[in-house]
């Protein structure tokens, strides 16, 4: 609704009269530019969705401090710009830039904001031109649509930076946006190119400002001034400490030539670019170093990049390192697009989950509900993927834990895992070592779906308000997700394990998964729960702590995890994990294998621990490790492969926890967002946006009285 309100006065002002009139060319650009952007608003609004009108007029009356004759309730600038948005610092603020700020959302500009005026200040900071468009509506003093030399004149004059670095109006650069004689007006898409190549106008004429002498040289120190004053959003922190470093050693002792000056503009301009050139010289190999020779061979094929910017760029690097080459990480302490290559919605969406967090912000039961759901599917297939993959280990580690050491003729029927191996595929074929996966997938869908998605709900319930997780309860939501799961993992084992072995006696009757559950029955399916409980809990305890660190540490520097990293986290944390209870597995086995004429029986867990002990000695406990290990450690790592993988193919968003690792980090955008309650919608980027705004483009307009003074 206000958007169409502010249309509306916007046309009727280009054209001076009713809407039917004919009107101009111009007006008819600026008619095509805002449908352009409704345009987009709708497309964006999937994503960043605007604020509901009811809770932003709340919000609006409580902020609204003024009535008309009519009782109508408004907004002052300063309930605006003080109050609501915290921009400035009430009564010390600078009379100025409060009203240009204020007239930005007063379209009407009767000193008055109205709620469709509010209201359509929101949809425009939603916005993927906001940036421009706000600095368009500060700009149009009249708010008739277009801006003259006069408005962009008496702004510019009146902006921090053009008190420090004047510019000059009677440049070429104004008369050929706003013609010879001044007279032309700009329209909102011609704004925004002006706009963007002001900044290096700007920067040119300081440049010839502080070349006194007409020399073609400036000192390394205006050097600095400019590029830190006029260029900061293209510095990293390592290029603005080493600015004047740089230019030492150049054709005169720190003195800085005009050609130098533009080329050291232009290859941070162009840092993508170069990214790309040293990935085309390295054949996409981010580790290899590079010469300046190679790379000046490869940028052959772009104008864009001159020998001097290389130059430059092989100076920068060698600031860092000596030996004359470049690296990849050489280039991300340069670039100014460093961590955010990322999308937009993706850093968006994480800044706010973080704020979220910190804000303790609750959902509705009903979406934990499905979010959980969500999870067991997806943790179903990734364990059924998981443990086909390595089914044949696990089967070689079962039999060589059942293999007993006694006096008994025959009873060590394999010397090692890979002797079973061979002899399982010799005697039973390629099927042989599939033995049993059938009542495994059957039960593993459900307990591994059971143990990932306990682990996360503990996760996320434990979690303190800014995101952190202590160790004790990663340790804690770990040891209850393998606690969680034995109701399923006791009989799908039991039934396995019997199965597996079963292969071993020549001439038995066939067995088969229900003649095992026949035989055992319910209860007896139960048969070494306790063994199993010892087993899973530290196992469950150990590995989801040890994945959720290895997967910090494996990430990359935007907090981003490839699949390659995924897997050797996942893989890496299975080996203690899988290690450290094997003697719990191996009292487990001999529980549920059912003993064969002359071998021990074992009354239970206490009963079998002292037996074996005292029978085959403290190795036996480990009987099988170097199995267990082979299998656990990539059938986790499958496991939570997929696991991850399906999580981010099938992102739903129940406004919960997204999946750490699975995009880059949004420091910035993290900063950017409003804390505040009230700022709903497009609010929350409104400090953002004024700030990118005179950053971006040089309008640092004096926020205080002392400042301008």
């Amino acid at each position: 609704m206000g958007k169409s309100i502010y249309f509306r006065i916007h046309i009727r002002k280009v054209t001076n009269g009713p809407i039917k009139r004919k009107v101009s060319r111009d007006a008819l650009v600026a008619h095509e530019s805002w449908r352009r952007r409704e345009k987009i608003q709708s497309d964006l609004e999937e994503f960043f969705k605007g604020a509901d009108t009811d809770e932003l007029r709340q919000i609006f009356l409580k902020y609204a401090s003024s009535k008309t004759p009519e009782g109508e309730e408004y907004m002052t600038y300063s309930d605006l710009i003080h109050s609501y948005l915290g921009l400035l610092h009430g009564d010390d603020s600078d009379e100025y830039t409060l009203q240009l700020f204020g007239s930005s959302v007063d379209t009407s500009r009767n000193q008055m904001i109205s709620f469709a005026e509010f209201k359509a200040f929101e949809s425009l900071l939603t916005l993927p031109d906001s940036m421009y468009a706000l600095a368009f509506q500060i700009f149009d003093r009249n708010g008739n649509g277009y801006i003259s030399c006069g408005e962009f004149e008496e702004i510019i004059q009146h902006t921090t930076l053009n008190r420090k670095i004047p510019f000059d109006f009677d440049c070429d650069f104004i008369k050929l946006h706003f013609g010879k004689d001044k007279e032309r007006k700009v329209t909102y898409p011609e704004f925004t190119q002006m706009i963007h190549d002001f900044h290096d106008e700007h920067a040119l004429q300081a440049f010839r400002r502080l070349d006194r002498k007409s020399t073609g040289y400036i000192n390394a120190k205006d050097f600095e001034e400019i590029m830190v004053s006029l260029k900061s959003y293209l510095l990293t922190s390592f290029v603005k400490d080493n600015l004047v470093t740089v230019t030492v050693g150049g054709e005169k002792h720190r003195q800085v030539s005009y050609s130098y000056f533009m080329a050291f503009i232009s290859l941070l301009n162009n840092m993508e670019l170069v990214k790309k050139i040293y990935m085309s010289a390295t054949r996409r190999d981010a580790t290899k170093e590079v010469t300046k020779e190679e790379m000046l061979y490869q940028s052959q094929e772009y104008s864009q990049i001159t020998p001097l910017e290389l130059d430059i760029l092989f100076h920068l690097a060698g600031l860092k390192h000596q030996g004359g080459r470049l690296t990849y990480e050489d280039l991300d302490k340069i670039s100014p697009m460093k961590g955010r290559e990322t999308p937009f919605t993706i850093q968006m969406s994480i800044a706010q989950e973080k704020i979220n967090l910190e804000q303790g912000k609750e959902r509705s039961g009903w979406l934990s509900v499905l979010e959980s759901v969500y999870r067991f599917g997806l943790g179903s297939v990734a364990g059924a993927t998981g443990a086909t993959a390595v089914y044949p280990i696990d089967l070689v580690k079962t039999r060589i834990q059942n293999q007993r050491t006694g006096s008994m003729v025959g009873e060590l029927m394999y010397k090692n895992s890979f002797d079973c191996f061979k002899k399982v595929l010799r005697h039973e074929g390629v099927l042989g070592l599939y033995r049993g996966l059938g009542p495994q997938l059957v039960g593993v869908c459900p307990e591994k779906a059971i143990k990932l998605t306990m682990n996360d709900f503990m996760r996320d319930n434990l979690m303190d308000k800014d995101g952190s997780l202590p160790l004790w309860a990663e340790c804690v939501a770990g040891g209850t997700a393998g606690a969680s799961q034995v109701m399923f993992t006791n009989p799908l084992e039991i039934v396995k394990i019997r199965l597996q072995v079963a292969g071993e006696i020549v001439g038995k009757t066939r067995v088969s998964a229900f003649s095992v559950i026949k035989d055992l029955g319910f209860f007896g399916l139960y048969k070494g729960s306790r063994a199993c409980f010892l087993r899973d809990i530290p196992f469950s305890a150990i590995y989801f702590p040890a994945y959720a660190h290895l997967k910090k540490a494996f990430a990359d520097e935007n907090g981003y995890n490839s699949p390659g990293t995924l897997l050797m986290a996942a893989t890496c944390a299975g080996m203690p994990a899988a290690a450290l209870p094997t003697p719990a597995d191996v009292i487990k086995t001999r529980l549920q294998v059912q003993a064969r004429k002359g071998q021990t029986v074992y009354t239970g867990l206490v009963d079998c621990a002292r037996k074996i002990y005292a029978e085959e000695g403290f190795a036996a406990f480990w009987k099988g490790a170097p199995a267990r290990v082979l299998r656990s450690s990539p059938q986790f790592g499958v496991t939570l492969l997929t696991y991850e993988l399906l999580q981010r193919l099938f992102y739903v968003d129940f406004g919960g926890r997204r999946p750490e690792g699975s995009a880059g980090k949004s420091p910035v955008l993290e900063e950017q967002l409003s804390r505040n309650p009230d700022h709903v919608g497009g609010y929350r980027l409104a400090k953002a946006t004024f700030d990118g705004m005179e950053s971006k483009f040089g309008l640092c307009l004096p926020k205080f009285k002392s400042a301008a003074s």
